[in-house]
């Protein structure tokens, strides 16, 4: 069953990994409650640079199976899923961000036609330094990371985009004006 987004704002931040997109929400929900950051379910073990749910494959299966995801996609070899439940703001007027992937777009779009996309960007070497700081990958895991392409985004679908290659703080005005651009 398709369900509409009636008076709330879904955004969907993209971008590649190392741009910074769980800084900027984080540093935008900081000045901003009135955000809701939809957590995501990850068949990941639990880290501490992101709020996640950590599931385990069968974990993931059984909430598959029992519809309790509203969006899932798989990326880089781990499986993602939003809760119905984590979209649920978006009925009461909120604006909701979720750390997306550009392969659950077309499907998150026709079920979420209000749907819009930050697409996060940096440079390439800032991203690697990012990366390697962030202590989960190898060398060569990140030079994959770095040289992996990116799939086109769906035509048509309303795009702001945010180049976080600066300080915090000039990447977070940035991406409070992709904010303030999707709620005009």
């Amino acid at each position: 069953m398709t369900q509409g987004c009636k008076t709330g704002r879904l955004v969907a931040v993209v971008g590649a990994s190392g741009v910074g997109k769980d800084t900027l929400i984080r540093a935008a929900m900081q000045h901003d409650p009135a955000l809701h950051w939809a957590r995501r379910a990850i068949t990941r073990p639990a880290s501490g640079s992101e709020p996640f749910e950590p599931l385990s494959e069968a974990e993931f299966d059984a909430r598959l199976a029992a519809d309790a995801f509203a969006l899932q996609w798989h990326a880089h070899g781990l499986r993602y899923g939003v809760s119905h439940a984590e979209l649920a703001p978006l009925h009461h007027g909120q604006m909701v961000i979720f750390n997306g992937s550009r392969a659950a777009l077309a499907e998150a779009w026709a079920q979420y036609p209000a749907l819009h996309v930050i697409e996060i960007t940096a440079p390439d070497a800032l991203r690697t330094e990012r990366l390697a700081a962030r202590g989960r990958e190898s060398t060569a895991q990140i030079a994959a990371r770095i040289t992996r392409r990116v799939a086109a985004l769906p035509d048509g679908l309303p795009l702001h985009q945010v180049c976080n290659d600066g300080s915090q703080e000039t990447g977070l005005r940035r991406f409070q004006a992709a904010l303030q651009a999707v709620r005009a």
